[in-house]
């Protein structure tokens, strides 16, 4: 039996989540990470001693970071169509995967925390607009790559659709006012 550690509404719980319904498996979901000290638990920490969200239990094996948690799947299933054997097209889908991590994610993060989280009466305009110009360059990248190819990595939806995706929904979710490139929209 399957089963995830992690708050349905979490950023990086979404992954999985999305991946576990596109690969149609059974699992059991435990809501953790909403409550203060949840993660801090001696079990918890048995499963991520780093006390932190997504944790997968597939049978004797944990795994936890969303992105390892999306490939762990992906091999463990044969989901080749979303994480192909092929070397060169696999490092398509790796770099968007790690570019979201790196690159796409902090930006984002910034925006969300600075206007999202925080009450209107502390939110700090010039904090929201650099964060806000920060993700627009990070989705006029996207959307050079998508005049280029349908999905992230070539002609398929793949984990890297998947590892991004999750943050467009919520950036164009949250309530600001933000660009819409069209190839973006179109993918989106």
């Amino acid at each position: 039996m399957i089963e995830l550690w992690g708050r349905g509404n979490a950023y990086n719980v979404q992954k999985p989540l999305w991946f576990l319904a596109e690969l149609g498996l059974e699992f059991e979901h435990h809501d953790v990470g909403s409550v203060a000290g949840d993660l801090q638990t001696p079990e918890f920490l048995a499963l991520n001693p780093m006390a932190r969200i997504p944790v997968l239990r597939d049978d004797d094996a944990i795994v936890w970071e969303s992105n390892t948690v999306l490939r762990y799947l992906a091999n463990r299933f044969a989901a080749t169509s979303f994480y192909p054997l092929e070397p060169l097209q696999r490092s398509r889908v790796e770099r968007w995967m790690d570019w979201e991590l790196a690159s796409l994610q902090p930006a984002f993060i910034d925006l969300f925390w600075g206007y999202y989280r925080t009450p209107p009466q502390l939110r700090d305009a010039a904090s929201i607009e650099a964060a806000r110009l920060q993700c627009r360059a990070r989705f006029e990248a996207l959307q050079r790559q998508l005049n280029e190819t349908p999905y992230l990595a070539g002609e398929d939806i793949s984990l890297a659709d998947i590892a991004c995706g999750v943050c467009l929904y919520r950036y164009f979710e949250m309530g600001l006012e933000l660009d819409q490139p069209p190839q973006v929209m179109d993918w989106y």
